[in-house]
């Protein structure tokens, strides 16, 4: 029987193998669906805090909803990789450059205010229908989240995904967190959460 990071790894492969298969023109369209179709749902009120997150690689593009989300009145941020093992989530202003940030990814710099997020849309290599995630491997969004919890902060977790990146089961962990809900283009879908 393989160990749980063995099996984390094979899966991920797996399913990273099948989003950059994904044609650009699918890519586009499911962005661009999630936002003008499943923004409403996802019941975001004015005034809360999102975590959105810059793509990297074939992830999908999180912008046209987190457009969406901040005309109707959401305060979006963007995380940043403080170092090896922490993030924190920035301001991210409408058509505020941005620098880069590691692994590809884009942030606001350290001018804008730090936020605590109230939902979270959390970027993924793979889910299953249970809600559990399958991340990068770093497990900086699992000490970020765990992080709020020891202070009785629970936001929110949504996850952010194309449709094909679901799996039979992902292998879960004690430290591993839940998600609530995760959109995709085909919609959004619920999940029993543990708290």
């Amino acid at each position: 029987m393989p160990n749980s990071l063995t099996e984390k790894q094979r899966l991920r492969n797996a399913v990273l193998a099948k989003r950059d298969a994904l044609t650009p023109d699918f890519r586009d369209k499911a962005a661009r669906t999630i936002a003008e179709n499943y923004a409403d749902e996802l019941n975001i009120q004015s005034g809360q805090i999102v975590s959105g997150f810059w793509p990297i690689r074939s992830e999908i593009d999180p912008r046209p909803l987190l457009h969406s989300l901040r005309e109707r009145g959401a305060l979006i941020c963007l995380p940043v990789i403080l170092n090896k093992t922490q993030i924190c989530f920035r301001l991210w202003q409408e058509n505020q450059a941005l620098i880069p940030c590691g692994f590809g990814t884009m942030a606001p710099d350290k001018t804008a205010p730090i936020l605590r997020p109230d939902v979270m849309l959390i970027p993924l290599a793979g889910f299953d229908s249970q809600g559990h995630r399958l991340g990068y491997g770093a497990g900086y969004y699992d000490r970020y989240i765990s992080s709020l919890h020891a202070t009785n902060h629970f936001p929110e977790l949504i996850g952010f995904a194309y449709t094909c990146q679901e799996l039979p089961c992902v292998p879960d962990e004690p430290h591993d967190v839940p998600l609530e809900k995760i959109v995709t283009e085909n919609g959004l879908r619920f999940f029993q959460t543990r708290y």
